[in-house]
Parts: structure tokens; C-alpha cells; sequence
């Protein structure tokens, strides 16, 4: 891999850089830093986990000015999620050269936003919803913008915000320098690239499979009725650390996280109909280790980047393999191991076999743990735990009374009394999850580097009092 310090940037761009510990570059950096900073309209394809923020944020930064009093850059994402994190990892790039990042979404009091557009921020880093509102309202005016990037555009399209990205970019000037990422390319983003590009460049991230070969993927056949005492088993069995479990709905979402905590997990649920404060709740308690296990819809899969993600489940098998690439993507991130279940009706085999095809991949087949072998593997959890106390040695202020009851009772006794009473055995409380209908795939089977189109369900839509379509979130 290439060296930062060999591309043309400046002093400030390169301390930035070596204070957030980049050293080589990705291969989708490699790609895209030097064309970007040559000028060039660049087409990117990768995936999420890629590095593809720094591709484009680093030449944004070094291209920018920092004595002008209006906004030069525009960086559209799908989510508000997505947007806070680019508009993050912009500001940690320009921070010494004073170069700040202004993230712009729905959720957030339009009039806090507009009080902060009067810092001047060089950048803008929005959901097409609310930035159309700004630009009805005046307060966000892109005459004077000079650089376009459209972050995970395939996402933007299946979330119907096509027609808001092209009213968008119709406002800007048609001598800027735009850049695309997308993980996959159908036939709209492409039309879009080529009635708002120049002379775009493409490039791809140089990869053989679609989901990295760190993470460890398997499928488990059941009924729709035995999945959450499988996911229970599966979770005691595989003692996991942070851990996204994905289901299909909002109801979903909040049945399967309600039924974990109900069994002794420490879980919370995610999706579009939680407040932005709720959200951002979930989250940092998820980041810190508050909670283990993440219920989340889609929303989730896309935009939110989460560290120390060691397992994926998918309650419900996703509807098209992009959204399968997306879920598992969450784990197995900077070359860490990461293991992936999904759990299949028989009626929704053909679905993975598509998937299958798509990420030119074989899903192994799982069986479902028994009760014994989940019991199984919380006595071995246990028996870990006491091992590394008596490893880390604080167990000083113990060894008395340790001392007393070994004259009272066997030392086998003893120590497996310890394990009974911190093993969390196998909880079979009765829970309620509605059972929803099994997918069927729509799909005909492509080859396997053919890139995927892009799903044609896209999220239901309503207006809103301003007559704007908005996604409505599952």
C-alpha cells in the first residue's frame, strides 16, 4: 500500500492525518486521493469499512479554503446517522488547517441549524430531505459550491431520494469537481453520474468477494415460530461480544429486544421511529458496553459506524443481497474475525442461494444448538471468568474465607457451587413475537461479478406538511 506522505498534500492535511493513526492507504484511497486532487470527477465503488471517507475527505480538505465566508464543499448521505459520522471524520481531517464540517438532517430543530450556518462552516455534510428544506428557505445557498460528493449513493436511490439529489445538484455550479461512492452500480447511478459528471473516472476497491473473508458466515434453517429460542441458544452457545441482531420491521425490532431483556440480555432496539435523542441514547450505551446486543432494521445496517462488532444475526433473512452485504458488513471491520447467522425458513432457501450467487460465496449450514449444548456454554463462559480472576490476581482479600470453606466442604464441591451460582442457564421464559410471512425471492440468479441491481422495494413513502416524500423507516 502507498504512504501518505508521498501524495502532494500539505503540512496541516499530513498532521491530521498522523494524529488520527493513518499510515498506508486503502486500496479505494490509493485510487481515488490522487485523481481527486488532479481535479477529476471520480466514480468509486467499495464497500462500507473501505476507508472510503478519507478518500474523499482528505483532497476535499487540502482543495478547500479557509479565508472565505461561504460553503465550498456539499457531501449528500443517505442517513442522519451517516452524515454525523462523515461530517465527524471531515472535522478530525481539517482540524489543523481549520477546515470544520457542518452535519445537516432531519430530527434536529431546523433553527439550531440555521444558527450554526453562521460559523461559516467550509463543508456541508446533509440527507437530501432537510437540505431541500434550507434551500427553500434561503438559508443554505450552494452558488459558490465547488465540490459534490454523493456518499453511498445505491442507499440514496433505494430510499427514493433520486429526484431530491438531481433538484440538489441542479443548484449547484456545473464547473464543480463531483465525486460517487456506491457499493454497487445499477442502471439509475449511473444515469445519474452521467448527466451530472464530467470525464468521470471509475474506480473499485480491489476485492474477490463482496463480504470479507474474516467474516465466518452460516445460515440456520428453522420455522418462523422457533427463532428467538435458536437466537437465544445461539447467543449463550457462542458467548459473543457486542452483537447486531437484525430484523426485518419496526415491530420486530421492538418485539425480539423487548423478549431479550425479558430473558435476562442486555439488549435495546433501533429504528426510524425513535427520536434522534433516543437514538443517539442507544448508541453510546451500545459504544461503551452498557449493552451488548443491537436490534436494529435496516436503518442500522447502513451509515452507523460501529467498532468491536464480533457477531451478526439476522432474525429475518433480508430482502436483497445489498442489504445482506450491508448487515453482515458491520463485523469483521479492519481485518477482526466476525461470524454472521442468518436464520432461513425453508420457504426462503432460494433467497440465500441468490445471495449466495451475488456475494460469489457459500453460506455454510449451522444446526440449531440444543438446550444442553447452550447450558454447555455458559459453564464453559463461567469457567473462563473464574480463570482470569484468579489470573489477574486480585483475589487477595478472599483467600481467608476461601480457607474456611474448604474445611467445611470439599474443594471440587466447592468450585462447582462457584459455577452454578454465576452461570445464567438457559432462560426459557415465554415470550411473544408475531410470526411474519417468509420472504420470496424476486430475483433471478445473476453471475457471480455481475454487479447487483438495485431492489426495487424501496421504503413506503408519505408527505409530510411541506409535501416532501420521506422515507418511512422498517
Amino acid at each position: 500500500m502507498s504512504n501518505f506522505v508521498n501524495l502532494s498534500l500539505g503540512a496541516q492535511v499530513l498532521q491530521s492525518i498522523a494524529e488520527m493513526g493513518f499510515e498506508e492507504m486503502t486500496p479505494i484511497q490509493a485510487q481515488v486521493i490522487p485523481l481527486a486532487l488532479d481535479g477529476k470527477d471520480v466514480i468509486g465503488q467499495a464497500q462500507t469499512g473501505t476507508g472510503k471517507t478519507a478518500a474523499f475527505g482528505i483532497p476535499l480538505v487540502e482543495r478547500l479554503q479557509t479565508n472565505v465566508n461561504y460553503v465550498q464543499a456539499l457531501v449528500l448521505a443517505p442517513t442522519r446517522e451517516l452524515a454525523m459520522q462523515v461530517a465527524e471524520e471531515l472535522n478530525r481531517i481539517g482540524q489543523a488547517k481549520g477546515i470544520r464540517s457542518l452535519p445537516i438532517y432531519g430530527g434536529q430543530e431546523i433553527d439550531r441549524q440555521m444558527r450554526a450556518m453562521r460559523a461559516y462552516p467550509q463543508i456541508i455534510v446533509a440527507t437530501p430531505g432537510r437540505l431541500l428544506d434550507h434551500i427553500r428557505r434561503r438559508t443554505i445557498r450552494l452558488q459558490s459550491v465547488n465540490f459534490v460528493v454523493l456518499d453511498e449513493a445505491d442507499e440514496m436511490l433505494n430510499m427514493g431520494f433520486i429526484e431530491d439529489i438531481e433538484k440538489i445538484l441542479e443548484q449547484t455550479p456545473a464547473e464543480r469537481q463531483t465525486m460517487l461512492f456506491s457499493a454497487t452500480m445499477p442502471e439509475a447511478i449511473r444515469n445519474l453520474a452521467t448527466r451530472f459528471m464530467r470525464n468521470a473516472l471509475q474506480v473499485a476497491a480491489p476485492v474477490k468477494e463482496l463480504t470479507v473473508s474474516t467474516i465466518e458466515q452460516f445460515y440456520t434453517e428453522t420455522r418462523e415460530g422457533q427463532k428467538f429460542d435458536i437466537l437465544c441458544r445461539l447467543l449463550d452457545t457462542s458467548t459473543p461480544g457486542s452483537s447486531i441482531v437484525f430484523g426485518r420491521t419496526k415491530r420486530r425490532v421492538d418485539e425480539v429486544s423487548e423478549a431479550l431483556i425479558k430473558r435476562g440480555y442486555a439488549a435495546m432496539g433501533i429504528h426510524g421511529d425513535l427520536t434522534q435523542s433516543k437514538r443517539d441514547l442507544v448508541m453510546r450505551r451500545f459504544r461503551e458496553g452498557t449493552i451488548d446486543i443491537l436490534v436494529a432494521t435496516d436503518v442500522a445496517a447502513r451509515g452507523l459506524d460501529i467498532e468491536g462488532v464480533s457477531h451478526i444475526y439476522n432474525f429475518d433473512i433480508p430482502q436483497d443481497p445489498e442489504s445482506y452485504v450491508h448487515r453482515v458488513g458491520r463485523t469483521g471491520r479492519a481485518g477482526r474475525a466476525g461470524q454472521a447467522t442468518t436464520f432461513v425458513t425453508p420457504r426462503e432457501l432460494d433467497l440465500l442461494r441468490v445471495i449466495e450467487r451475488i456475494i460469489n460465496r457459500k453460506i455454510k449450514r449451522r444446526p440449531s444448538p440444543s438446550f444442553s449444548e447452550a447450558l454447555e456454554g455458559q459453564r464453559r463462559l463461567s469457567m473462563e471468568k473464574l480463570l482470569q480472576i484468579v489470573e489477574e490476581g486480585t483475589i487477595e482479600h478472599y483467600t481467608s474465607a476461601a480457607e474456611v470453606l474448604l474445611e467445611r466442604a470439599d474443594s471440587v464441591a466447592l468450585v462447582a457451587a462457584a459455577l452454578k451460582m454465576i452461570t445464567k442457564e438457559p432462560d426459557e421464559t415465554p415470550v411473544a413475537i408475531t410470526e411474519e410471512s417468509p420472504l420470496r425471492s424476486a430475483r433471478r440468479p445473476r453471475p457471480p461479478h455481475s454487479a447487483p441491481p438495485h431492489s426495487h422495494s424501496r421504503p413506503r413513502q408519505h408527505r409530510d406538511n411541506r409535501g416532501r416524500r420521506e422515507p418511512s423507516y422498517r
